[in-house]
């Protein structure tokens, strides 16, 4: 028994330092323990890792027949298990839509029920199973449904690496009926089209040594084979794309006077405000992706001089025509200037500093690679005033290179807020819209008051690789400095 098995890991982690790569586990057994009493057992694995010291399960290998719970599941207890890993710097995905033609009829009542394998040769000569198909029931011209598998776990990355397909005819007491093998690789495969196929004789060499006028036990088609690169979050990072960061922040009344110790925004030379605890968590997470590190600070919700009309959407340097702060620490510098210049007053509006953010992404909708991301960080401590306008902005802002982040400082009721975090629904405006994917996380702050800031950070950016390799791979755009497939 052998499998391969792969996952993606969220690449941005909560330290900038942190490196993260993806790893192919492969793992097999040998003389496991018979659990089966009319067959032979159905094994399979399951990949635990530790975090914070509880296992979780990360990954499982597909079941041969019907699926079995972990807890009803009977540990093999005998028998020798292997585990190697590799790092996958290659990020190649191969797409395989596979046929067969006129294969043995193997059932005594029936046709067959085909299935396929796919194996790879490892450095010591061994054959490893890296794929399984579905059983297609009854029939001698099966058509399985396309699948994808990283390159590397089909051939190691050798497009002239032979690759053996092995054709059972599956029973249900496990002792499936070999019907033929092809060996191919996948640069034969990839001759492949919509418009053209490819063939292989499927081999039964037993039959073939008895029988004189043997021709074959059918063929294998390869009706299209697509290699293309499945770019990750550092793919995009490394290879150009600049991550555009904005800060909104919450300077409506409910806050609490700046001057006043209960406040929100009060600020003395012991420790800082829970708004300036989500700026430096988080901004100094995000400026090492940006290369000149000028980030808008906006607020909304105040009064301002001279005239102190209420705004949704100003410069907390007061410079509307260049609201740029060098880095986490300028942010810093211009909140702290700001907060005796301004009145609190409200409501609290979210629409109109999206639409700002929004308009900036809007630029980069033509771009031909993907060199830019935007990031607006909402910093707030109520309810919002305008839904309906905040949820049409971010069915709006979902079609652009952009994620919203909401951190929710003191103790309000946030439902609203993780009513826009789509996680367990589709966002939807108020026109019945909905948004083409979720570009909001919220955060709320007094869940890691007393959690090391890192901690913090890693929630708050926790779907952000995700967002970001979302959009551009419905875009079909590659990094800025990439390789062809």
């Amino acid at each position: 028994m052998a499998y391969t098995l792969t996952s993606d890991p969220a690449a941005l982690a909560g330290s900038a330092q942190c490196c993260v790569c993806k790893v192919e586990l492969s793992v097999s057994g040998q003389n496991l323990l018979d659990r089966d009493v009319t067959s032979k057992s159905d094994p399979f694995c399951v990949v635990f890792v530790d975090i914070d010291g509880k296992w979780s399960e990360i990954v499982s290998s597909k079941k041969m027949t019907r699926p079995l719970a972990l807890t009803n599941g009977k540990p093999a207890g005998k028998g020798t298990i292997t585990i190697s890993a590799q790092e996958i710097s290659d990020n190649r995905v191969i797409t395989l839509s596979m046929a067969g033609r006129k294969l043995d009829k193997k059932d005594l009542f029936g046709k067959s029920d085909p299935y396929l394998e796919f194996y790879k040769q490892e450095e010591d000569g061994k054959w490893m199973l890296v794929h399984r198909t579905e059983v297609i029931k009854n029939t001698l011209d099966p058509v399985w449904k396309p699948f994808s598998m990283p390159l590397v776990s089909l051939c190691n990355g050798d497009v002239e690496k032979a690759i053996k397909i092995l054709c059972y005819d599956y029973d249900n007491d496990g002792g499936h009926d070999f019907i033929g093998e092809s060996q191919t690789t996948v640069a034969k495969m990839s001759e492949a089209s919509n418009s053209m196929e490819v063939e292989f004789e499927c081999i039964n060499s037993k039959k073939q040594k008895k029988k004189k006028n043997y021709k074959n036990s059918g063929i294998i088609i390869v009706k299209s084979c697509k290699v293309i690169r499945d770019y990750s979050f550092l793919d995009y990072i490394l290879g150009g794309c600049q991550l555009m960061f904005t800060v909104g922040i919450d300077f409506t009344a409910s806050n609490g006077s700046p001057r006043d110790a209960s406040s929100l925004h009060y600020i003395n030379s012991m420790e800082s405000n829970e708004y300036l605890a989500a700026i430096w968590a988080v901004g100094q997470i995000i400026q090492d992706y940006d290369s000149d590190k000028m980030f808008p600070a906006l607020g909304f919700g105040a009064q301002l001089p001279p005239d102190w009309k209420v705004s949704h959407e100003f410069a907390i340097n007061f410079n509307p025509t260049n609201p740029f702060c060098t880095g986490v620490e300028g942010i810093v510098q211009a909140y702290t200037a700001c907060l005796p210049h301004i009145r609190f007053y409200g409501p609290t509006n979210f629409s109109p500093i999206i639409n700002h953010v929004a308009r900036f992404a809007n630029q980069a909708i033509p771009q031909q690679v993907a060199a830019q991301y935007f990031i607006l960080l909402i910093i707030t401590d109520g309810v919002i005033s305008d839904m309906d306008e905040t949820r049409h902005a971010i069915v709006q802002a979902a079609k652009l290179p952009m994620s919203i982040i909401i951190v929710g400082v003191g103790n309000a009721d946030f439902a609203a807020m993780e009513f826009l975090d789509g996680d367990n629904r589709v966002l939807r405006s108020y026109t019945g819209e909905e948004a083409t994917r979720d570009i909001v996380q919220f955060v709320p702050f007094r869940e890691f008051r007393n959690a090391p800031k890192e901690t913090l950070a890693k929630s708050v950016l926790a779907e952000l690789p995700q967002q970001v390799v979302q959009y551009f791979k419905q875009r079909n755009l590659p990094p800025v400095n990439s390789d062809p497939a």
